[in-house]
């Protein structure tokens, strides 16, 4: 039952038992805290009259339970605690009677649940927010889903997530190789699990404030643009005018542009002085990239970071799912605004990603002499391969002279009759002989004379061997 496979080991075993008993135990959990949840609110629910609202707030939930009029709840906004938000659409539209009195129940939980799949979703500093909305009975009703206008969700994440600091990318020193490349270009892997989608935020922060950035970017190969080709899926200008309030530069791309993609590829390129008085100045008629087919100039280094988030569901299996849900632009490092088509429990996700690889970088400094300790590693590592190689190969042949049997030198083709003797050698030391080595065959009737064991083609009787 709680093995893994094959591994029947004592430590797996042990862990699976473990979760076995865990999640039996949050079932059990999960299911007095729904009954609690329940209860509560059909005893406030009773109590309550239209326009009144009661909270509960504990540092295990948040609920928050408000009477109110159906036709009210177009664009309304629902404010939890930790700025966490529930935005109705503007156009909220349900079939039934917009005089009937309805309830809308909210509820806030620190932490996501763990899903039944036990994939890595990121979901661990993530809140996550449910809600509902129940009739004069206390019972759930079902909303319209509305494909135009969504429901808006603002996730906290965990207020104490440490956020790791920027990269250095020192692209001054590459100025002088010899690539000739237009771009700087980073890799990104986004390589996604179990279908949940995910957003991609990219962060860069110039030293040089004063600097503007031309953009490019394209999934799955590396983006190229210049006077003949234009191989992207995207691009933006980086000006001065766009930087946030922490002189950083930010792009976003959305769950659905990474849907099916596995890496992102994404290229900068300093504007000369001349294309930011041109295009900078102004950027709201820019519809075309400004073109270059100079390899790349920078007079200062730049700083590089990029996480991951993505807005999931909780379906009726306990797993986490992403479809029709879509990350929006607020997202950030302390939230995420999630659009959805209904309403169920969300949870975020957040992820820092490591620093992208710089292969421009990586190829510049390649050389031989600057990586004298790595290439001989490789060399020796590489001749001893080698080595090893022929002489496995050789043992290999040896292993297969001593395959078959060995006919006798005085043996009669025209016999009726084939005997064949194994002939076993010890294990102990010095058990092999190179003597010669007969014997005789004596029969009831008759014996042969002195016969010889001998092999033109290999040598017989070594140590522990079976020679027939």
């Amino acid at each position: 039952l709680f093995a893994d496979g094959n591994d029947f080991s004592p430590e797996t075993i042990a862990k699976n038992r473990d979760i076995y008993y865990q999640k039996q135990i949050a079932d059990i959990i999960i299911n007095q805290t729904t009954e609690t949840i329940s209860l509560l609110t059909s005893a406030l629910h009773i109590n309550l009259n239209i326009g009144q609202s009661l909270t509960i707030n504990t540092s295990s939930i948040f609920l928050s339970l408000e009477t109110i009029s159906i036709e009210s709840l177009s664009n309304k906004i629902i404010q939890q605690i930790g700025n966490a938000q529930i935005h109705f659409p503007s156009n909220f539209n349900s079939t039934i009677n917009h005089n009937q009195i309805v309830s809308l129940r909210s509820i806030m939980r620190p932490l996501a649940s763990a899903d039944e799949s036990q994939l890595n979703s990121h979901t661990n500093l993530s809140t996550s927010i449910s809600f509902s909305i129940l009739d004069q009975t206390g019972n759930e009703m079902s909303v319209p889903i509305t494909s135009n206008h969504l429901y808006e969700f603002i996730i906290p994440h965990d207020p104490n997530v440490i956020i790791p600091s920027m990269t250095l990318q020192n692209v001054t020193s590459l100025n002088s190789t010899p690539f000739h490349l237009l771009f700087n270009l980073h890799y990104i892997n986004i390589i996604q699990s179990n279908n949940l989608t995910i957003s991609l935020h990219i962060e860069i922060q110039p030293l040089n404030i004063s600097l503007a950035y031309l953009f490019i970017y394209k999934f799955d190969s590396s983006p190229q643009l210049n006077s003949s080709m234009n191989l992207i899926d995207g691009w933006s200008l980086f000006c001065p005018i766009n930087l946030t309030n922490d002189n950083i530069y930010t792009y976003f791309i959305d769950n659905q542009l990474t849907v099916n993609h596995q890496s992102f590829i994404f290229g900068l390129r300093e504007l000369n002085s001349t294309e930011i008085d041109e295009f900078c100045s102004n950027q709201s008629i820019i519809n075309n990239p400004p073109i270059s087919d100079k390899p790349f100039n920078f007079t200062s280094n730049y700083q590089v970071r990029t996480y991951i988030s993505g807005c999931y569901y909780f379906d009726s299996d306990n797993n986490w799912q992403s479809d029709g849900l879509l990350v929006g632009s607020l997202t950030n490092h302390m939230q995420t605004q999630c659009l959805s088509t209904n309403i169920a429990t969300f949870a975020s996700a957040l992820l820092f990603l490591p620093s992208p690889i710089n292969w421009n970088y990586v190829f510049a400094n390649a050389g031989f002499i600057k990586n004298k300790t790595i290439y001989l590693t490789i060399i020796c590592i590489s001749c001893l391969y080698i080595l090893l190689v022929i002489y496995a190969r050789y043992k290999d042949k040896k292993d297969i002279e001593k395959l078959g049997v060995t006919i006798l030198p005085d043996n009669y083709k025209k016999d009726q009759y084939a005997y064949e003797i194994l002939v076993f050698t010890g294990h102990r030391k010095d058990a092999g002989t190179k003597s010669k080595v007969q014997f005789i065959v004596t029969g009831e009737h008759n014996q042969t004379k002195v016969r010889t064991f001998s092999d033109p083609k290999r040598k017989i009787f070594q140590r522990d061997g079976i020679d027939a």
